[in-house]
């Protein structure tokens, strides 16, 4: 009965939608939802007045905590702990169930479940006396989250954040749900209700209610090794020999499912999916340079940038958009989205050279050094979507930082009027306002807004380009870039005086390897605005992480670190460090390779062999092949799970088959070429593979086409420098580089590399593909055609 009144809730409130196929994929389809259009659930006042007064009388123990996240509920009336022996071991020694509530600092139905019901005395009572109580950070603790998650999708279909987990002593879960009211309302079982229900199961039934979900957990464990019986399977067999077939199949699945009007994928809400856009534009370069598989990329770069979901006043994208156009954002902003959209728009400027695109990451770079960026060279994870929209307010609601006035934009850009005069006699307001449709009642959709946070408001969306705009004011596309770049320079001033966001000041390993890709890729183009500021940031954030994500002692990485720096010293629960997951060993030592292309630095390249080598001891399934989410032996993990699909972020077992392709060849490495095809042969058999797994598709792509090689030889010089400059100035996906110092060449990193010469004493390059090599060239405009291949066509 209980498991009918949560599925009734979850299926009706819920931040992700996910249909599950098999217990192989649950969570391959995992995406972040709007909440259903229903009546606004802001916490009135009176409850916001009441949560003050409570606040003033509890502090519970995450007070100790160092998660924002935990530290959000450090004064509930809700006995709260952290995951942790202690809880467990209550839990077991009472014979209690566990009520295990998972989210993250900038959720925004995690702060309404918080001010509705952990922050009222009757629920926290009914919770205190009946459960003991664990609150998770969801990014500090990715594997308690997937774990949990992936039951929740099995049994309901769909999840979220919140998620509301009920476990048995011993941890297993017997029933789940996502954000729940604090009385029935709209079909909905109220949170006291559902406590209450589960309580009395629990007092009179707890046999069968282990038994369920014992049952489940057993499916789940199953389906993580269920591929080893594919060995047989000729499909499985011969992967290597299907690759162009499983290359066809995903490109034409996403032709099929490709926007034509508004691109991305159809329908909404719209997210960015980054690793499908980036196959495409691996697809573009292996596809024989396939205009319509390139348009399909571009198209949604191209949407994207035009509207809401992109910040057209400083900077960097929200999370999604709630519609088809990528107007209406759900206003978060995570660095992970930045780091990947960022790496995308390089990518197509390398592709392109089309500079709208290198100034859109050059924006993201703005937003995340001013706004995301630590004072030791690290990034934080996110900013809230919620914010107070005005001082004295008691509500925080969703865009109040974000959304404008006609009237707003109108006085601004007036007062401001002194400051356009040496660009144009134009109406700068109504060049601003017709380029980003702004109107005198607001241009979000009420469809777009159900709760009525935006009423009256804008949120700058281009519908048409640049040029289209200076030829309806007839004038100059230079003269109108500059005219809104300095009217967005004019709002965000006034901007900047608003309540900002929640800033959740956790500096998460896998997320900074992600960013310092994006960098290192950005301080590779050579006309880049910023390129040696790129560089200079790259090094930083890469160093940060030596000194404070990297433990000397174990060879291990941190999860995570907050603040400035990582606290060695554990004096209690919330101090005791957390070491990394799968993700964050493959996406740093992927953010060292993509560095090492930037800088040069052999050193950096041996560190990420180090990690590699260590990634392998604890994460590798000698047995079945793949990657396992956690460490053998981790305490209080019911089934070590392993990630079969690309989502928000690519998985971990898709970016290491991309590191293992590339290592493998940089240090001639046999066990890394064993792995990396046992690795294959595990998740041969998901379907679609390209479309379900297309970061990993990408790293098939390289392993089955062979990569490319740039040698350049000569001693450190501007000489030698250009050449390098010219092969990383182009989008190559899987391209080794590599120096060879005639002084010294002992630092060569590959020693097959010696056998190449230079031209008398100039600096020489080489480019070499499908184990053949061009003949050397000293040039470096000469060189530059051996690339242009990858270039798109130019017309005509």
């Amino acid at each position: 009965m209980f498991i009918n009144l949560i599925r009734q809730s979850s299926r009706q409130i819920s931040c992700y939608r996910n249909v599950v196929e098999n217990s192989s994929n649950l969570y391959k389809n995992l995406k972040y939802r709007r909440q259903p259009r229903v009546r606004t659930l802001i916490v009135s006042n009176s409850i916001r007045k009441m949560s003050h007064s409570i606040k003033s009388r509890h502090t519970n123990r995450l007070a100790a905590a160092k998660s924002p996240y935990l530290l959000q509920h450090q004064h509930n009336p809700v006995d709260w702990y952290e995951w942790s022996d202690e809880a467990i071991q209550k839990a077991q020694n009472e014979n209690k169930m566990i009520f295990l509530s998972v989210g993250y600092s900038t959720c925004h139905w995690c702060h309404v479940m918080e001010h509705e019901s952990f922050m009222d005395e009757e629920i926290a009572k009914i919770m205190n006396d009946n459960f003991v109580n664990i609150k998770v950070d969801r990014e500090e603790r990715p594997d308690i989250d997937k774990m949990y998650m992936t039951f929740l999708l099995l049994i309901n279909g769909s999840g979220g954040w919140p998620m509301s987990v009920f476990l048995t002593p011993n941890l297993t879960p017997i029933t789940a749900g996502t954000y729940f009211p604090p009385k029935s309302r709209w079909g909905m079982p109220g949170f006291a209700t559902v406590l209450t229900t589960i309580s009395e199961r629990w007092k009179n039934d707890q046999e069968q209610l282990m038994a369920t979900g014992s049952a489940v957990i057993e499916a789940i464990r199953k389906s993580v090794v269920e591929r080893k019986t594919l060995e047989d399977d000729d499909e499985t067999q011969h992967i290597y020999a299907t690759v162009e077939s499983k290359f066809n199949q995903a490109v034409n699945i996403y032709l099929r499912n490709y926007d034509k009007i508004w691109g991305g994928s159809a329908g909404a809400p719209k997210f960015p999916e980054m690793a499908k856009l980036n196959f495409m534009l691996h697809a573009f370069v292996q596809g024989q340079r396939n205009t319509e598989i390139l348009d399909v990329a571009l198209k949604q770069l191209d949407k994207m940038a035009n509207g809401g979901i992109h910040d057209h006043v400083f900077g960097g994208f929200a999370r999604y958009s709630v519609d088809e156009k990528w107007h209406i954002p759900h206003f978060e902003k995570m660095l992970y989205d930045q780091a990947q959209i960022m790496s995308a728009y390089v990518n197509a400027y390398k592709i392109t050279k089309k500079q709208k695109y290198l100034r859109i990451a050059d924006k993201i770079y703005q937003y995340v050094c001013s706004d995301l960026r630590n004072g030791k060279g690290a990034f934080y994870s996110g900013e809230d979507a919620d914010s107070l929209p005005s001082v004295d307010a008691e509500s925080k609601i969703e865009g109040a930082f974000y959304a404008w006035t006609f009237d707003e934009i109108k006085n601004v850009l007036q007062d401001d009027f002194e400051k356009f005069k040496e660009i144009t006699d134009l109406d700068v307001h109504q060049i601003y306002i017709h380029h980003y449709d702004i109107k005198p009642d607001g241009n979000v959709a009420a469809s777009s807004d159900p709760h009525g946070h935006l009423t009256g408001k804008n949120i700058p969306f281009v519908n048409g380009s640049v040029r289209e705009t200076a030829t309806k004011f007839g004038t100059t596309t230079q003269v109108i870039e500059k005219v809104l770049t300095l009217a967005n320079e004019s709002l965000n001033k006034v901007r900047s005086e608003r309540c900002r966001p929640h800033l959740d000041t956790k500096i998460i390993c896998a997320w900074n390897g992600l960013m310092l890709s994006g960098l290192s890729k950005l301080a590779t183009v050579n006309d880049a605005p910023n390129k040696d500021n790129y560089l200079t940031t790259a090094k930083e954030l890469y160093e940060f992480v030596r000194e404070n994500l990297y433990d000397k002692e174990t060879g291990k990485l941190f999860r995570s670190c907050y603040g400035d720096v990582h606290d060695s010293e554990t004096t209690s629960q919330s101090e005791i460090p957390i070491f990394g997951f799968l993700d964050d060993y493959a996406f740093l030592i992927r953010g060292l390779i993509d560095y090492y292309v930037a800088s040069l630095d052999v050193n950096v390249l041996h560190f990420a062999v180090q990690l590699q080598n260590k990634q392998n001891e604890l994460f590798w399934d000698t047995e079945n092949g793949g990657y396992f989410y956690t460490e053998a032996n981790a305490p209080n993990v019911i089934v070590r799970l392993k990630e079969d699909h690309d989502g928000a972020e690519p998985c971990g077992n898709s970016v290491a088959a991309h590191n293992l392709a590339m290592l493998r060849l940089y240090f001639e490495n046999r066990e890394y070429k064993l792995i990396l095809e046992k690795l294959f042969l595990f998740f041969a058999s998901v379907k679609p593979f390209g479309y379900i797994l297309p970061e990993m598709m990408s790293a098939l792509l390289i392993k089955d086409a062979g990569l490319a090689m740039l040698v350049v030889i000569g001693e450190e010089s501007e000489d030698t420098k250009a050449l390098f400059d010219v092969g990383r100035d182009f989008f190559v996906p899987g391209m080794i580089v590599l120096h060879l110092d005639p002084k010294h060449p002992e630092k060569a990193v590959r020693k097959a590399i010696l056998q190449f010469k230079g031209v008398g004493d100039k600096a020489t390059a080489y480019v070499c593909e499908k184990q053949m090599c061009n003949l050397p060239n000293t040039d470096p405009e000469k060189f530059r055609k051996e690339f242009e291949k990858y270039l798109l066509p130019q017309e005509g």
